[in-house]
C-alpha cells in the first residue's frame, strides 16, 4: 500500500475504518460538548411507489454504477467515476479486482447472471492471493474473504472457495504469530511477515463470521479458533465497568487508548460480530459477551438530548465523559440493537439519525450531538443508516423503514449520481454538494443491496433466515434454484 498521511488515509475512507487513522481520543478532542438546539422531528414522508417500481429503480442505479466500473476500471480495485480512472486500494500498482469481488453476490441476488459469470470468471483466472506486499488484514477479511465466501455460497462455484481458502491461509500469520492472540494489523501475503501492533477493536474482532464460515465449509477449525482466541483476549481485559477501550497492543495486551467509543469507529463491528457470530454459529459464549458489553454501553454511554438517543464517549475505567462525537459509521447500531433484543433503543437511535436526514438529504460523516454541529461534511457513500433500515424493517415489518430507506436512496440519486456512476461527496453541506472522485468498492456490496432486498420479491434471498456480514455479504440465506 502506498504511504499516506493520516489525512490522506481518512480521505480514502475504507468501509468502517477511520479505524487506525483516527483514534477515539482524537475524535473526542475534535468534538467538544456544547448546549444544543433540538433536532427537528422527522418530516412527513410521501407515499412510496410500488415495491416492484422501487426495486426496478434501485437495480437500474446499481447497473448504472456497474457499467461505469466495467467501462473505465474493469479488473482494478475501485473506480474514479469523474475522471474515468481507477484506484488501487490495497497495494499501489497492483490489483485484487476489489469491486468485482464486492459486487458478486449483489449481481447474483439482482439476477444479473451474465455479469455474475463475467465477474466469477475474472476472479478464477486473475485473482492473485499471493501478491508480494503488505495488506490490511481487516479490510482483506471483510471485503475479499467475505466476498469470495458469499460468491461461492450464491453461485456454488468451488474455485471461489479455493481462492478464499488460499487467501485466508496467507492472512493467518497475523493471528498465529501473536503472543496474545490479538492480531497484527498487516501481513505480507507472500512472506507471512507481520506488522502493526496497535489494532483498534474492529480490526481485532471483525473476522469471526468469515473465518467461522470457512471452518464450517472446509472442516478446518484453525480459522474459527484464531478468531475466537482474539475475542477472548480482549474480553479478558475489559474494565470493571464492563467497558472496552479503543485500541490495544498486540504483543503486550495493554490498552493503548482507553476511550470507550462504541458504537463509533474504530470499534463498531467488534460488537456487531459478537451478536452475528452467536447467531450464525450458535455460540453461547459470544452471545453472553455481546449481552455483557451491550448492557454496559446502553447504561453508561447512552445519552438523550432533546428526546434523541445518542452514545457519548467515556473513559473505560471511570465512565467519565470525554466526547459527544457521532459517526455515520455508527448508525448500523440501531439495527444491531434491535436484532440483539433491545428493539426500543434501536428504534430510538434510528430516529436520531432520521432527524439528521431531515436536515441533510445525504448524511454527513460525523456530527457533535451535543450542539448539532457537522464536524465532517464528507459523505463516502456510507451504507450504515440504510443497513439499519433493512434490519429494523425485517424485525418489525413497519413501513416507516421502507419510506426512510427510499428517501435515503433518493438523496444519493439526486446528489451523488454522475454520468460515470456514483461518487463520494467532499461536502454535503454545500449547495450544490461538492463531489469527490471515487466509488468505494463497498458501494457495490452494500447500499443498494439493502434497499433492493427490502422491495424486491426475489426468490434468491431468504428474508427470514438471511444474515449479512458487516460488508453486506450474504453469508446465510442465499437460495439457489
Amino acid at each position: 500500500m502506498q504511504s499516506l498521511s493520516p489525512a490522506a488515509l481518512r480521505a480514502r475512507l475504507p468501509r468502517r475504518a477511520v479505524l487506525g487513522a483516527t483514534s477515539a481520543t482524537a475524535l473526542a478532542a475534535l468534538l467538544p460538548s456544547r448546549p444544543a438546539a433540538a433536532a427537528p422531528p422527522s418530516a412527513d414522508l410521501p407515499p412510496l411507489p410500488s415495491d416492484a417500481e422501487v426495486a426496478r429503480q434501485v437495480r437500474a442505479e446499481f447497473l448504472h454504477s456497474w457499467e461505469g466500473y466495467r467501462r473505465s476500471a474493469w479488473g482494478y480495485d475501485e473506480l474514479r467515476p469523474l475522471s474515468a480512472g481507477h484506484h488501487d486500494f490495497y497495494l499501489s500498482g497492483r490489483t485484487f479486482g476489489l469491486s468485482i469481488v464486492e459486487a458478486l453476490d449483489t449481481l447474483w441476488v439482482m439476477e444479473q447472471d451474465r455479469e455474475v459469470k463475467r465477474a466469477a470468471d475474472w476472479i478464477e483466472h486473475h485473482f492473485d492471493p499471493a501478491q508480494d506486499g503488505e495488506v490490511h488484514v481487516f479490510e482483506t477479511v471483510i471485503r475479499l474473504v467475505g466476498g469470495l465466501l458469499a460468491g461461492h455460497l450464491c453461485t456454488g462455484r468451488p474455485r471461489l472457495l479455493t481462492r478464499c481458502r488460499e487467501l485466508t491461509d496467507r492472512l493467518l500469520p497475523a493471528f498465529t504469530a501473536s503472543p496474545t492472540g490479538i492480531p497484527y494489523t498487516r501481513v505480507n501475503l507472500r512472506t507471512g511477515a507481520v506488522s502493526g501492533t496497535t489494532p483498534p477493536l474492529a480490526e481485532v474482532g471483525t473476522n469471526i463470521l468469515e473465518f467461522g464460515l470457512l471452518s464450517q465449509l472446509t472442516g478446518d477449525d484453525r480459522y474459527y479458533d484464531a478468531a475466537k482466541r482474539a475475542y477472548r483476549a480482549v474480553l479478558e481485559r475489559r474494565s470493571a465497568l464492563d467497558l472496552l477501550g479503543t485500541s490495544i497492543d498486540t504483543e503486550t495486551g495493554r490498552w493503548v487508548d482507553t476511550t470507550s467509543c462504541a458504537p463509533n469507529p474504530p470499534v463498531d463491528s467488534f460488537y456487531e460480530y459478537l451478536w452475528a457470530g452467536a447467531e450464525l454459529f450458535g455460540d453461547s459464549e459470544l452471545r453472553g459477551w455481546y449481552r455483557l458489553l451491550t448492557d454496559a454501553v446502553l447504561n453508561i454511554q447512552g445519552e438523550r438530548r432533546h428526546g434523541r438517543l445518542w452514545f457519548r464517549q467515556v473513559d473505560q475505567e471511570t465512565g467519565a465523559v470525554v466526547g459527544h462525537g457521532q459517526s455515520e459509521l455508527g448508525a448500523f447500531y440501531a439495527g444491531l440493537l434491535g436484532k440483539g433484543g433491545d428493539l426500543t433503543a434501536g428504534e430510538d437511535y434510528y430516529r436520531s439519525w432520521t432527524a439528521l436526514l431531515d436536515r441533510h438529504p445525504v448524511l454527513p460523516e460525523a456530527v457533535d450531538f451535543a450542539d448539532g454541529r457537522v464536524t465532517s461534511p464528507r459523505n463516502d457513500l456510507r451504507p450504515e443508516y440504510v443497513n439499519s433500515s433493512f434490519d429494523l424493517w425485517r424485525l418489525t415489518g413497519d413501513a416507516v423503514y421502507k419510506r426512510t430507506a427510499y428517501r435515503y436512496f433518493q438523496g444519493l440519486r439526486n446528489h451523488l449520481r454522475v454520468p460515470g456512476g456514483y461518487t463520494v461527496a467532499d461536502d454535503v453541506t454545500a449547495a450544490p454538494m461538492r463531489l469527490g472522485d471515487l466509488t468505494p468498492g463497498y458501494w457495490f456490496a452494500e447500499n443498494l443491496k439493502y434497499v433492493y432486498l427490502m422491495f424486491a420479491r426475489t426468490r434468491r434471498f431468504d428474508r427470514r433466515r438471511g444474515l449479512l456480514s458487516t460488508e453486506g455479504k450474504i453469508l446465510r440465506g442465499a437460495v439457489r434454484a
